[in-house]
């Protein structure tokens, strides 16, 4: 049932590549003589050498992948302003993990992104994705390999057997980050607010105080501690350094602003903090 409201955004836009020249009638500099069009926007300038990957050929052959190594996934989609764009391979089989509750389980997890506007890398990686509160967790490090041959009529994808990837990610980091899970929870959280001030001073994610002159927590914090409480008491424990992780990691990928890429790098970095406190 945690599965069934996944967020399935069109990701398959219409776009093009097509001249500066031919849009507006102005010959341009060497370097920018083409735009991306996504959904009818303009999002990107680019060279007559750079090859435009549309999420058609890369997430389509993405998913075919994993039907192809028989894993048994679900699918979340996320669309954002028609210029960037991420498939979650959410992968549900015997290695689902259970964080010392049976109520809050975590899923091996795979990410592909893509971008029109150039802010994200055509790239993949393994992470988490935790039931309870439908957020991804990035703090596994393996890469999904795969190259990109930019040329001006051709564009190659060439991307590993996932099969063997996932074999590798269980077998390498999969056990061990979530022996570190199971380590937060073992420490208690005796104050919720001097926890969130400490990490939000550790890691500059957003500021503790409403402002220079008040300092009561801000929205944001009243947001991560909100979740603290209520996550404990949905899954009937003590406030501890796994749940105040996922608290934290629930407002970056939910509520703060940021890149998929600022997401996944803020997400390992949050994740190291607080592991310090074990």
């Amino acid at each position: 049932m945690y599965l069934e409201n996944l967020q399935q955004d069109d990701i398959f836009v219409f776009s093009e590549m097509k001249s500066l020249k031919s849009l507006t009638g102005i010959q341009s500099r060497r370097g920018l003589e083409n735009v991306i069009i996504s959904n009818d926007k303009i999002v990107n300038v680019v060279s007559n050498s750079y090859g435009h990957i549309p999420n058609e050929l890369f997430f389509k052959k993405a998913e075919k992948m994993l039907i192809d190594s028989n894993l048994k996934y679900h699918k979340r989609t996320i669309n954002r302003s028609d210029r960037s764009f991420i498939t979650d391979f959410i992968i549900e089989d015997d290695n689902q993990f259970s964080a010392k509750n049976k109520e809050d389980v975590i899923l091996p997890m795979l990410r592909f992104k893509n971008s029109y506007d150039g802010s994200e890398k055509t790239s993949g990686h393994f992470g988490f994705y935790r039931k309870v509160c439908s957020n991804g967790l990035h703090i596994a490090e393996i890469e999904v390999e795969f190259s990109i041959k930019h040329s001006k009529n051709n564009t190659h994808l060439i991307m590993p057997r996932l099969n063997l990837l996932f074999d590798k990610f269980l077998d390498n980091e999969f056990y061990t980050i979530v022996q570190k899970f199971n380590k937060l929870k073992e420490i208690k959280i005796l104050n919720t607010k001097e926890f969130v001030r400490d990490i939000l001073e550790k890691t500059k994610l957003f500021k503790y105080e409403c402002s220079d002159k008040n300092d009561n927590p801000s929205k944001k914090s009243r947001e991560v501690l909100e979740i603290l409480n209520y996550e404990a008491l949905l899954l009937n424990e003590t406030p501890n350094l796994w749940l105040g992780y996922n608290a934290f990691n629930s407002i970056l990928h939910g509520t703060l602003k940021k890149s998929f890429s600022s997401q996944e790098k803020l997400d390992k970095k949050l994740f190291d903090e607080i592991y310090e406190m074990v």
